[in-house]
């Protein structure tokens, strides 16, 4: 029998009889666990064509789905991000990390910001001039940050070079007339 290697309090939420393992049972069982925690945490859920209901698009969400920039766009911490068209689904898109899987549709936005959505998964994918995001709802986290096409990396170098004036100085500014 193994003494207890813990406070009382954590000796509660393993329970009484994980303390009465060997030794090796537990080394066996840690050594278990990290490698299933690193399976899973590989494990790229696959998202299939039967478990995502394609409906039609509007004429206003197709617009939204002609604005979006595919390929590979690359992100803060060396992360990629591969956004395509789905060929089965015209203005739906696969979008694919080092993790994760989504199956995007367009949503119309007050902002003018493009903005994709897998309902089923809690994914969006906001894509604005100079940058796109990628956001997990359920999780409650971003996926990917600064993620940029060619044409957001450009867009985003003119405003560090020209900076856009912030809206309260803006509505400071002395009218001319």
């Amino acid at each position: 029998m193994l003494p207890t290697l813990c406070s009382h309090s954590t000796a509660g939420f393993f329970g009484p009889s994980l303390w009465r393992w060997s030794g090796v049972g537990l080394l066996s069982l840690g050594v278990t666990l990290g490698a299933a925690a690193q399976t899973s945490a590989r494990a790229v859920p696959k998202v299939t064509a039967s478990a995502v209901p394609v409906q039609p698009l509007s004429d206003a969400e197709q617009a939204v789905a002609s604005a979006v920039h595919v390929g590979a766009l690359p992100c803060e911490l060396g992360q990629t991000v591969h956004l395509h068209p789905d060929q089965a689904a015209p203005g739906h898109f696969h979008l694919q990390t080092r993790t994760h899987r989504f199956h995007l549709r367009p949503v119309l936005t007050s902002t003018g910001a493009v903005r994709l959505e897998d309902a089923a998964q809690g994914a969006v994918w906001i894509q604005l001039s100079n940058k796109s995001m990628l956001m997990h709802q359920k999780l409650g986290r971003r996926l990917a940050d600064e993620c940029k096409s060619p044409m957001q990396q450009a867009v985003a170098e003119h405003l560090k070079h020209n900076p856009v004036p912030h809206l309260l100085d803006v509505a400071q500014a002395p009218r001319s007339n």
